[in-house]
């Protein structure tokens, strides 16, 4: 969320921040709505002050006998009660408009972030891997003779509807093993803390992390009001709200396996083969929370860590940072790793990475006390996959399948799957 004092000394610099995403301005209406707010609050304060003078003259118009006095000054404390009644409701209903309008405005893009309408204009920094070569036309992950009995869409269908997925057998084995091979590196090498999060949450933990209320549509509510999480960040990072950490705990790193729930609203017609898109996924997510210094530096350790999964997975991978048009509505920056996948000759995202800044932190109230004294600060929070399991797991089939329609597996994988290297022709581990 914006500060609004930030927007009342300088509302040029959000308009800016705006017309590089491509929204319209909004600092005069904000500061519109700001200014009756703060108009509607001094009128209640003037007519309390005048009520309370009146409610002093009321005793002493009573102590001296004074019955006409008393009466129209105990008419007058009555009238303003009722006025500052009527003030002070309409000063909160007026604040409650402001929160909701800064609410809905997206985070400002870091000054680094390339301009750009859409993903067209996202730029490359780096790029990983030889891409594989077939003696063959590479199959789709859903196509691979040796994948296709243990991965049942139909039955999915049957129970769920459409965009799930059964994985049995060999699959299923495999998809659990990247999850934990991804937990357990990032625990081991990359010192982050492994949690078990719960994956239903308060509407305060979807809006503190800015997913309430502009993208409520997008994430599925439980008929007693939890909300099922969208990525463990929101578990995560909330775990920060109304703290005040000390400096020197700073930066905690988390990470978690969890389901993840998306509606995927208006993506009708997107992606809709195999599993690539689903309502229901799994997710190995990073959060850190950290000192504002420290955050970009954050940004790039936690963007290696993602990177060096997918190279000890052996996955050819590039990575983008996106244009202001293509980032997500939180982010001030973000970048994006696409693993490679043969069966549809491109690359395809499998982790965003990106730092918020501030933006969360103020909503959730998540602040840190200075080491050197002063008054406690915001902190800065980060999220990113590490990684999307089952879109690693579809890269991880697509670019080890061979002619016969079996696949070879990633070296890494084999102590959690009892040595085996392969999913056979016959969809079995071997």
């Amino acid at each position: 969320m914006h500060d609004i004092r930030a927007i009342r000394e300088n509302p040029d610099l959000l308009d800016a921040a705006l017309a590089r995403r491509g929204d319209d301005a909004m600092s005069s209406k904000v500061l519109a709505l700001d200014e009756a707010r703060r108009a509607k609050i001094g009128a209640a304060e003037a007519a309390q002050a005048e009520q309370n003078k009146a409610s002093k003259l009321v005793g002493a118009a009573k102590a001296r006998g004074d019955e006409a006095e008393f009466e129209r000054l105990r008419a007058l404390v009555a009238d303003k009660k009722a006025e500052v009644a009527a003030m002070q409701a309409e000063a909160k209903e007026l604040d409650a408009q402001l929160t909701d309008m800064l609410a809905r405005i997206p985070n400002s893009p870091a000054d680094d972030v390339p301009s750009g309408a859409d993903e067209a204009e996202n730029v490359e920094v780096h790029r990983w891997g030889d891409l594989p070569e077939f003696d063959f036309e590479p199959k789709e992950h859903y196509e691979i003779a040796g994948v296709a009995p243990n991965m049942d869409f139909e039955t999915a269908a049957k129970t769920s509807g459409a965009r799930f997925v059964m994985l049995k057998g060999a699959v299923a084995r495999v998809h659990r093993a990247l999850a934990q091979f991804m937990v357990d590196t990032h625990v081991d090498h990359n010192g982050l803390t492994e949690v078990n999060t719960p994956v239903l949450v308060r509407d305060e933990a979807m809006y503190g992390t800015d997913k309430l209320p502009k993208f409520g549509e997008d994430s599925y509510q439980t008929t007693n009001g939890w909300w099922l999480v969208p990525t463990s960040e929101v578990p995560l990072t909330y775990t920060a709200s109304d703290e005040v950490l000390d400096e020197t705990a700073l930066p905690k790193r988390y990470t978690a396996h969890t389901l993840c729930f998306r509606s995927e609203a208006g993506s009708a017609g997107r992606d809709t083969s195999g599993m690539l898109r689903q309502h229901q996924f799994e997710k190995v997510e990073m959060v850190s929370v950290t000192h504002p210094d420290e955050s970009d530096n954050e940004q790039k350790r936690m963007l290696r860590c993602a990177e060096d999964l997918l190279e000890r997975l052996g996955v050819p991978y590039r990575t983008v940072i996106l244009c202001t048009g293509d980032m997500g509505f939180g982010a001030r920056r973000t970048f994006d790793i696409e693993a490679w996948v043969p069966g549809q000759n491109t690359y395809r995202e499998i982790s965003s990475v990106s730092t918020t800044g501030d933006f969360q932190a103020r909503r959730m109230n998540a602040r840190f006390k200075p080491k050197d004294g002063g008054k406690p600060q915001f902190v800065h929070t980060l999220n990113g996959s590490g990684l999307a399991v089952g879109r690693c797991l579809i890269a991880v089939l697509e670019n080890g399948q061979r002619a016969d329609g079996s696949v070879k597996l990633p070296d890494v994988l084999s102590p959690y799957l009892g040595g085996k290297t392969t999913i056979a022709a016959d969809g079995t581990l071997a």
